[in-house]
């Protein structure tokens, strides 16, 4: 594992952010240095956030390889040509596309979505029924010309999202796979320290048929979401006929409404693009048959705003522990070389099997540990003149701060991540 010196750290926490910030993710990532904004619904993630963007990943490429599916990288650039087959280019896919030409004249798109362009690699890959089935996912930048970026990481113009594609030769085996990715999101969710559920709502402009959206419960919600504590029905309130207060259909208890964000979304497309590519396969009789196809997406940059929004306090980000940047914060209080030392000491000890942010920055105590509650790192260990040799340990989610020995700050930060996929 590693130490980060804070200061040598590139991004540094701020005061002054822009008044036109109100979303909370985007004010508390501005402020401890993790994003820096380049423009409306734009944004740079800096090493602090990077990480976390990291950590979101390798939850979802472990859950989906899990399942089967193999990554792919696909270009933004797109031709006029594929997306014209599905009717998309005509109208902008609801007018979010970017479109322009080269130098040369020719027309091209940068991606939403990617539905064409893996639709049409696929008839050129699969003939067979040998071939199928087959589950791809890519982790890339989407553009989408947003209106109302105004909700910092939630609703982007450039944003990271995880695509994944199931191709398969019948609609049960689709059901069958669908059914898996659904519960699969649940876990990288929970992973990810959210409280989620899954809600049936309109395919949009992606589906005919309904999809599920994975809503978590936030005042930043730009959804309306009826739902049952009891049983977990639920539904967006665009389809749904209930209300709060009505009674569930599932088990008869009184339903609520909250705001919630959409962290992920998964459509049963049947055979839409696929027959508009005439993407077919020759099955076992030797008869050419449509391939069914579902797509399923979360928006990475998105789940660490949402992470933000839904896990934070007065006085920064609470960072859930699979999450985080780093997994200890230790601040040293003050420039003497003894108190340096032993503290350098504690850092390479829990350095073997965690990833620690030693803040040795010439500020003072009070900047230190506002700048730690901030960045809202899990563990902060304090280290100072006042109480040594003992130490402050202290949770981030907790008020209270204990004083033990820096022997037994080791052995609690090994104990708080054992059996937790800390990496």
């Amino acid at each position: 594992m590693s130490i980060q010196y804070q200061s040598k750290l590139f991004g540094r926490t701020r005061k002054d952010i822009n008044a036109e910030e109100v979303s909370i993710n985007a004010q508390l990532l501005t402020r401890a240095g993790f994003v820096e904004k380049s423009m409306s619904g734009v944004f740079t993630f800096l090493p602090l956030g990077l990480r976390v963007i990291k950590k979101i990943e390798n939850i979802i490429r472990e859950e989906l390889n899990n399942l089967g599916a193999q990554e792919l990288l696909m270009p933004s650039f797109q031709s006029k040509e594929v997306w014209s087959k599905s009717g998309r280019w005509q109208d902008k896919v609801g007018g979010i596309m970017y479109q322009f030409k080269d130098s040369s004249g020719k027309d091209l798109g940068l991606a939403p979505s990617h539905e064409e362009m893996i639709t049409d690699l696929v008839t050129r890959q699969v003939n067979s029924y040998k071939d199928l089935p087959l589950y791809v996912y890519q982790i890339q930048n989407k553009f989408r010309d947003e209106p109302r970026a105004k909700s910092g990481l939630l609703r982007g113009r450039e944003f990271l999202m995880k695509d994944l594609y199931s191709f398969t030769a019948t609609a049960a085996e689709k059901e069958t796979f669908y059914q898996s990715v659904h519960d699969a999101y649940l876990r990288i969710f929970t992973r990810m320290g959210l409280r989620s559920f899954s809600v049936e709502a309109s395919g949009g402009a992606m589906s005919k048929k309904y999809s599920h959206e994975f809503m978590v419960i936030t005042q930043a919600g730009e959804d309306q979401t009826v739902f049952c504590e009891h049983c977990g029905w639920a539904q967006n309130i665009e389809i749904s006929r209930l209300k709060k207060g009505d009674k569930c259909p599932k088990c008869s208890s009184i339903l609520k409404q909250e705001k919630t964000v959409e962290a992920g979304n998964i459509f049963d497309q049947e055979t839409i693009y696929t027959d508009a590519f005439k993407a077919k396969y020759i099955d076992q009789t030797g008869k050419e048959q449509s391939i069914h196809m579902a797509a399923f997406g979360i928006g990475i940059s998105r789940a660490m705003g949402t992470i933000v929004e839904a896990s934070h306090d007065e006085r920064g980000i609470i960072w859930p522990d699979q999450v985080t940047p780093f997994n200890v914060h230790i601040v040293v209080l003050g420039d003497e070389p003894e108190l340096l030392t032993a503290a350098k000491k504690l850092a390479e000890k829990l350095s073997t099997e965690l990833d620690i942010l030693f803040d040795d920055r010439d500020l003072s105590p009070g900047q230190k540990m506002y700048d730690a509650d901030l960045i809202g790192i899990p563990i902060q260990i304090i280290v100072g003149k006042k109480n040594a040799p003992k130490v402050e340990f202290k949770i981030r989610s907790q008020k209270e701060a204990e004083l033990i020995t820096m022997t037994e700050a080791i052995e609690r930060c090994q104990k708080y991540y054992v059996k937790k996929d800390i990496r």
